[in-house]
């Protein structure tokens, strides 16, 4: 204490430290203490990770993940009662698959998504590994598709449904590395992308799984395309697959029940019992609701499940029954935004791998969703290709949400805010 006082009377009395102008706990110029910014200013702030939420997007997956829920719920609630079984069963089952696709969406998209290129080899690889174990006896067979692997505890995993996620991430990353300063990928660049495209595409053509080979192929040829090729490869890149489906023709690969499908799209009175029962009663069921439907719980033709796999394939014809037009138009919608939010999201993404992620996710849940409800209303083939978000499934709704992580993941990258 003596040399205090004795430096004091030296010195004169020291002045007390501040911390810095601007730092936590910072003091004001007239002496005063700041105000702590509250918890809505700190939400609200440039800095905040909430800003960097496509709100728009998520609510809308929301929406449909509720409505599809509820919509499941219906479809499979009578026939259980009838059995004596829990009539929340596949409620519960759905809420969970729901819950697990959220969890997986907020971790993959809080990931820098320059990360998901880096790990782009591993993902791929994973996926056609997946497709390969399906292949061997761990496969099982589903309406016709060796597409599933059984795990124990009754769950099965649809390898295909992940190997969207991996072929996007790599395709994008293969086009997405101009090499020597390119404008556009080169020859060699689209090539390689068609290598990598054609595996898990074969693999899935071997399972046999018609809508999800469709499914892959567009998805690759819209990528090319929206990557800047030029116009030339491009156009032979469609008579190259336009040859390609007329071989698979003439040569009889595909199944007969495949050939029949086809068949009863082009002339639905030639099976009206058989293969083409499933898409008339779909539009039956749709044309009963009306303009406001029958109510939720309500359809007659849902309780009697005239409909075969309504809680997952045809699920759109029970929102056309119980919900009607408005339900339907709601739906759809819904689902629209999700693909204009995706597309939004390519078009400000900071770089080319951005761009070409974000656009292949929106081309796979455009072209699903088309496919989807055009097969309940006969505009396009049975193919067994679910409704995104809305449709019964675990394996599918957690590579649909996995895939909003990415959308969200690239968008968090963007730092301008409108």
């Amino acid at each position: 204490m003596s040399y205090l006082r004795a430096g004091q009377a030296r010195y004169g009395k020291l002045a007390p430290v501040r911390p810095a102008a601007g730092g936590r706990g910072a003091i004001r110029p007239d002496g005063s203490a700041p105000r702590q910014r509250g918890l809505r200013e700190r939400a609200l702030a440039k800095d905040s990770p909430l800003r960097h939420v496509d709100w728009v997007l998520l609510a809308a997956v929301l929406a449909l993940a509720l409505m599809g829920t509820l919509l499941v719920w219906s479809a499979t609630q009578p026939g259980l009662a009838q059995a004596g079984a829990n009539p929340r069963t596949y409620l519960e089952k759905q809420l969970l698959n729901v819950g697990i696709g959220l969890v997986l969406m907020v971790v993959v998209s809080v990931i820098d998504y320059r990360l998901l290129r880096a790990y782009a080899p591993l993902v791929y690889g994973a996926a056609c590994l997946g497709l390969l174990a399906v292949l061997s006896p761990l496969g099982a067979t589903v309406n016709g598709a060796h597409s599933w692997i059984a795990l124990p505890g009754g769950f099965q995993i649809e390898p295909s449904e992940y190997a969207k996620i991996g072929m996007i991430l790599m395709v994008a990353m293969i086009l997405g590395e101009l090499r020597d300063r390119a404008p556009r990928p080169g020859l060699n660049d689209a090539l390689l992308a068609l290598v990598c495209g054609a595996v898990p595409v074969g693999l899935v053509v071997l399972q046999p799984d018609l809508g999800v080979v469709i499914l892959m192929l567009l998805m690759l040829i819209g990528m090319i395309a929206l990557s800047g090729i030029r116009l030339r490869w491009l156009a032979g890149l469609g008579v190259g697959a336009a040859l390609a489906g007329l071989a698979a023709w003439s040569m009889h690969l595909l199944k007969p029940y495949q050939v029949q499908r086809l068949t009863s799209f082009f002339n639905p009175s030639a099976d009206p019992r058989g293969t083409g029962y499933s898409a008339a009663q779909a539009k039956i069921s749709i044309g009963s609701g009306g303009m406001f439907g029958q109510g939720l719980f309500h359809g007659q033709l849902v309780a009697g499940n005239f409909v075969p796999e309504q809680h997952t394939d045809f699920i759109f014809s029970v929102a056309g029954e119980e919900l009607g037009f408005v339900g339907a138009i709601a739906i759809i919608g819904l689902l629209a935004i999700v693909l204009l939010r995706a597309l939004r999201i390519a078009t400000r993404a900071d770089d080319t791998f951005g761009l070409l992620v974000a656009s292949g996710i929106a081309i796979w849940f455009g072209i699903q969703s088309f496919i989807n409800i055009g097969m309940t209303m006969g505009i396009t083939p049975v193919t067994g290709l679910p409704l995104p978000f809305v449709s019964y499934g675990g394996s599918a709704m957690f590579a649909d949400m996995i895939a909003v992580g990415v959308l969200l993941a690239v968008h968090r990258r963007h730092r301008v805010f409108d």
